[in-house]
């Protein structure tokens, strides 16, 4: 495996390429936040530099390239496979009743003997996660490991864009396919939050949205915990995520806010909200988001003497926290990881991971990281 990793801005536009090697990429991965950058003229230019690769990407909440977080610009990473093959699929959201029929299509275009991973980028806001997941999972055979994320908007919560053998289009999701008999996946996935006030009963909701708990308006009582961050709503939400479960012997999942309906009380979240369940807030400090990063980290790790890609998705509201010491939780996974890994990714509105109740499942506010090899 060997790869190269430029940046584009709109001042200088893409920084230096190797013209001999890039006609040799197989796979450009691009996470972009800038205008530009969902125009065809600007896909068209990284088709040109990169004509036989297949090029996928995602809008994001800061784009990660190494140890270092980027806004308002674009980064690729791209990648040459000795022993392994690729392939891109997607699907648009319109198209489909469910989202677990649209991950169930997905996974159907992909499989393959030698499948091993499937890496997916997803529109931020318009699908439930939790759904897609289910319909991944259900399809796609035993042995093949699934990780991804939801596309970013910064913290604007406006419109997200995936990328797939096309210019940025909202509404879509795309699945990449990784595989060849030697290729291996180790992933891992983290969160750091901790629960606080009175577990609550969910009363009413259906798939991802919340209308009440304890029989009262879920957003009034939300607010009601926030004090002055209520006012920043849906933005200041990623502060403060749910713990979800549908009973109590149920593991926890961790749930972000994506949108309020002030008319009718409700709050959205980027995975389902189970109606009967138990929601509890949660609240993080720094040092325990730097610490669970380095234990995805840990999960994730390999024993290989060659460069390796690792494809980083970790949520906005973690950076949030983090402030100015974001790049720290990518630091430490650098540390743990070794020189040898390919670190790029980004900042996102939900993780897609294997740990938790199911194969695939969406998680927020969490490190995902998988680690890909030859």
């Amino acid at each position: 495996m060997k790869s190269e990793q430029i940046r584009w801005s709109e001042q200088s536009g893409w920084s230096a390429v190797d013209t001999t090697l890039a006609q040799q990429r197989d796979l450009v991965l691009v996470f972009f936040d800038h205008p530009i950058c969902l125009t065809q003229a600007w896909y068209e230019e990284l088709v040109t530099i990169y004509p036989n690769a297949i090029i996928a990407g995602a809008s994001s909440s800061g784009s990660i390239l190494d140890t270092v977080i980027s806004d308002h610009d674009a980064l690729a990473t791209a990648i040459t496979f000795e022993r392994s093959q690729v392939r891109c699929v997607s699907k648009k959201v319109a198209d489909f009743g469910t989202m677990e029929e649209l991950g169930s299509a997905l996974g159907e275009k992909l499989i393959s003997d030698t499948l091993r991973h499937v890496f997916i980028l997803s529109d931020g806001l318009l699908v439930n996660g939790s759904e897609l997941a289910r319909g991944l999972s259900h399809v796609l055979p035993d042995g093949v490991s699934i990780t991804g994320g939801l596309a970013g908007d910064g913290t604007r919560f406006e419109m997200t864009y995936v990328m797939a053998q096309e210019m940025a289009q909202t509404g879509m999701v795309a699945a990449i396919g990784l595989y060849g008999e030697t290729l291996r996946a180790q992933s891992g996935c983290s969160a750091g939050w901790e629960e606080f006030g009175a577990e609550r009963r969910i009363t009413h909701s259906e798939g991802n949205t919340l209308y009440t708990i304890d029989n009262k308006p879920a957003l009034e009582l939300y607010k009601s915990y926030l004090g002055e961050f209520a006012n920043a709503l849906p933005g200041s939400g990623l502060r403060f995520p749910m713990s979800i479960r549908s009973d109590v012997n149920s593991t926890p999942l961790i749930r972000t806010l994506l949108a309020i309906d002030e008319e009718q009380q409700s709050l959205t979240f980027a995975g389902d909200i189970p109606d009967g369940g138990l929601c509890r807030l949660m609240k993080t400090n720094m040092d325990s988001l730097i610490h669970h990063a380095g234990l995805a980290a840990t999960e994730s790790k390999v024993d290989y003497d060659e460069e390796f890609l690792v494809l980083l998705v970790s949520c906005v509201g973690r950076r949030l926290v983090l402030g100015q010491l974001c790049e720290e939780e990518l630091e430490i996974i650098r540390e743990i990881l070794g020189e040898k890994a390919i670190m790029t990714g980004f900042y996102s509105y939900g993780e897609l991971s294997e740990v938790g109740e199911s194969r695939c499942t969406l998680h927020n506010q969490t490190m995902t990281l998988v680690s890909l090899y030859e």
